[in-house]
């Protein structure tokens, strides 16, 4: 058999290295900044949501230390009203920080659906780009067009593949 003769094993061990360094330049100069600047654009967006969520919470508790302010000085000015002041204000009070919580925590759990959301975003993209970009380069290796099936099992290799290298990393 030819494929087990040691001249021919070496030459083709030889241009699998060479048609590697070649994908591999092409990734780096074409995919990986591409990919690299929508991952980097994705992220700005996240983080400004969350710069945004942090301002809104700033701007509540701002809020309730004018509105404790304002009750420390309707104490002073009347004694008989204080009790109903106390009254009125406790129930504010909890109904602001109830309100507060539950704006708070529906502003965290829409960020981090929207982090998932595009963490699954970019994950597809990456993964649909390394499915196509390995089935050309298998394409012009083997120099013969493929199959459905031989699309289909290379496919679920590389996406395999990609999967098995991004939970290592």
């Amino acid at each position: 058999m030819p494929q087990f003769e040691t001249h021919f094993f070496s030459s083709l061990i030889f241009w699998e290295i060479i048609s590697f360094a070649i994908l591999l330049f092409l990734l780096s100069k074409f995919a990986f900044p591409r990919i690299l600047s929508t991952l980097d654009e994705r992220e700005r967006k996240i983080r400004e949501t969350i710069e945004a969520a942090e301002r809104q919470r700033a701007e509540a508790e701002r809020r309730m230390a004018e509105y404790e302010a304002k009750m420390k000085a309707a104490e002073k000015a009347a004694e008989a009203l204080v009790e109903q002041a106390k009254l009125r204000a406790q129930h504010l009070l909890e109904e602001n920080e109830r309100r507060l919580t539950q704006e708070a925590e529906r502003i965290r759990s829409s960020t981090a659906r929207e982090i998932d959301q595009e963490r699954r975003r970019a994950l597809e993209d990456v993964r649909a780009y390394a499915t196509e970009l390995a089935l050309r380069v298998a394409e012009k290796l083997v120099e013969r067009s493929l199959t459905d099936a031989d699309h289909k099992r290379m496919a679920e290799e590389t996406l395999s593949a990609v999967a098995r290298d991004y939970g290592k990393s």
